[in-house]
């Protein structure tokens, strides 16, 4: 059924109505897609601040975090390390300005096996925010959702007060165990999901309401919401608006630049997929996990465990490229 021209101009862009039943977040280092998009937060992540980082645009950035390590002095490495932290929280700190909400800052992935490491560098990150003025009640800390980032996200929540996002969730596991965990929010990510479905299965297509990324969020949603967890669901790594539109009512869903355009210039009705009645009505059974239940219950599942391990190489490879670009 098409709209009228006069009717579409009445009815909101699906990124308006979307913002009705979803928190909309930027999934960007651009502060200009922030201006524009007027997004609640914003995410960030390596990959995105090393785009961000060779934009003329932000180069004062650059130069300030450079200065910055060397004034801190050490060595070499000790330099790069404190001038990389400064460049994260640099960029955090300008995406503030810009956005009421939170802005997400990721902990090194090269410490994704290592509690106490990742402990250390969320306590640097939040201490580099103190000193530009922006408070722990407005960052949250990224860490990748390996059993040593949860348990680093449940000491930092319980004994600092640090708002965790855990990022490269890709199975049921992960997500039972943050939530047991009491970290604020987690990041499943739906497209990364649909890759490998479509990588290493003879389907090529999905609707949206069969997108394996999108079940997968959906599943967790439900969970969450029938057990009264607090820990925020935040949808991630989208492939097309369709996978947005599908979890329509999901409590946030982070989105790229060029996704928030498309769904700006689109005017269909968007209706809530997910809703904590229907949540609260649905089958599932409440599970426990230890580590030794994680572990297995994580190894399981093919696609997670190979997308985890994907997806902190890719972070700390770009880890490693901005180092060598401030180097």
């Amino acid at each position: 059924m098409s709209v009228s021209p006069v009717k579409r101009q009445k009815m909101e862009s699906a990124l308006d109505q979307l913002k009705h039943h979803t928190t909309v977040v930027a999934d960007t280092g651009d502060f200009n897609a922030i201006d524009e998009y007027k997004p609640l937060d914003a995410t960030t992540n390596p990959s995105l601040i090393l785009a961000a980082a060779q934009m003329p645009a932000y180069q004062k950035l650059v130069d300030e975090a450079v200065a910055y390590g060397k004034k801190l002095g050490g060595s070499e490495e000790e330099q790069i390390k404190n001038a990389s932290d400064k460049l994260f929280v640099l960029f955090g700190a300008e995406i503030l300005k810009r956005i009421p909400g939170r802005v997400s800052t990721e902990v090194d992935a090269r410490l994704s096996f290592d509690k106490e490491g990742m402990i250390q560098r969320a306590r640097r990150l939040i201490d580099l925010y103190k000193e530009v003025g922006v408070g722990k009640d407005r960052i949250l800390i990224k860490l990748s959702s390996t059993w040593e980032g949860i348990q680093a996200g449940r000491v930092l929540e319980a004994e600092y007060g640090i708002h965790c996002n855990m990022t490269l969730l890709f199975s049921f596991a992960q997500a039972v165990a943050c939530a047991e965990a009491g970290v604020t929010l987690i990041s499943p990510f739906v497209g990364r999901i649909l890759d490998w479905y479509v990588a290493n299965g003879d389907k090529k297509t999905y609707e949206p309401s069969e997108d394996p990324g999108v079940k997968s969020v959906t599943k967790i949603y439900n969970y969450y919401k029938k057990f009264g967890y607090k820990t925020i669901v935040m949808g991630a790594s989208f492939r097309n608006t369709g996978q947005i539109k599908a979890l329509t009512g999901c409590d946030y869903l982070t989105i790229s630049p060029k996704l928030l355009a498309e769904l700006s210039k689109e005017h269909v009705k968007l209706t809530p997929t997910l809703s904590v009645k229907e949540a609260q009505a649905c089958d599932l059974e409440k599970i426990h996990l230890d580590e030794k239940a994680f572990r297995w219950h994580h190894n399981e599942d093919q696609m997670a465990v190979e997308k985890l391990s994907d997806g902190i190489r890719k972070f700390a490879a770009d880890a490693v490229k901005l180092e060598r670009m401030l180097k």
